[in-house]
């Protein structure tokens, strides 16, 4: 039999097949908060059979959504809703089904338009916030205009993956995932594309990687008993940017 549909172990978990529905944004949360859209959407991925369902992109803190549509786990209220969501799912889900959160923070790609909203040359969304990134550069032309992270930032923002996390574990997941890809906050500071600080949080590949292992490390002590991954983009795909050297060390 294929191995595909063998259980694998993931830390604390066995999964009955290593078939896992990956994180797709909806953009249809309500300040962050899940709404009866999701319930349909979670509960539908429930009943495929893959042996772990994983949320979208969800939100540490409000400033690190997307757009203002955005999952988040940021509020008492966003874990009560996607409590909500989650215990539906569950009662329609197949035996044995995991799920597992997203979690997230869009850095400099925060604060623009939802998708089907989205104007060629407007990224900025409406109403705008101020971004944050490991350095003032923005994504693209026409795209906000990030605010360098200061220590206190790195402290604020490590707290609120933590936080997250210990809310997905009270509404009931298996497992946390750290959003480390697409250019989003931690993919960030792992790029040289995006990262030119000078202090401890930059310059070589071990300062590049510091904030995202010191929020793993926060995550991880804060859940011992959750299977806790990370999505990384391999490569950047540009010269002198992040690459599969870089990922192979990051892992």
């Amino acid at each position: 039999m294929s191995r595909l549909f063998s259980p694998i172990t993931l830390g604390p978990a066995t999964l009955n097949n290593r078939i896992v529905v990956a994180p797709m944004c909806q953009y249809s949360a309500d300040d962050g908060s899940a709404t009866d859209w999701h319930v349909q959407h979670l509960m539908t991925l429930a009943m495929s059979g893959a042996a772990l369902v994983v949320t979208e992109a969800t939100a540490v803190e409000r400033r690190g959504r997307i757009s203002n549509r955005d999952l988040g786990l940021y509020t008492e209220s966003n874990e009560y809703a996607l409590t909500k969501v989650l215990n539906a799912a569950r009662t329609v889900a197949a035996p044995g089904t995991r799920f597992g959160v997203q979690l997230a923070h869009a850095g400099r790609k925060a604060s623009t338009p939802v998708p089907w909203e989205r104007v060629p040359g407007h990224e900025i969304g409406d109403p705008p916030w101020q971004t944050i990134a490991p350095s003032a550069i923005p994504y693209g032309e026409n795209w906000p205009q990030p605010k360098a992270m200061t220590d206190d930032d790195i402290e604020t923002v490590t707290a609120a993956f933590v936080q997250a996390a210990l809310r997905a574990r009270r509404a009931g997941f298996d497992e946390v995932e750290l959003h480390c890809a697409h250019g989003y906050l931690l993919h960030e500071f792992l790029s040289p594309l995006s990262n030119k600080r000078t202090d401890r949080w930059g310059g070589d590949r071990a300062g590049r990687m510091a904030f995202p292992l010191k929020v793993a490390d926060a995550v991880r002590a804060a859940v011992p008993d959750m299977i806790v991954g990370a999505r990384i983009s391999g490569t950047d795909w540009v010269e002198g940017g992040w690459d599969i050297a870089d990922s192979i060390a990051f892992a």
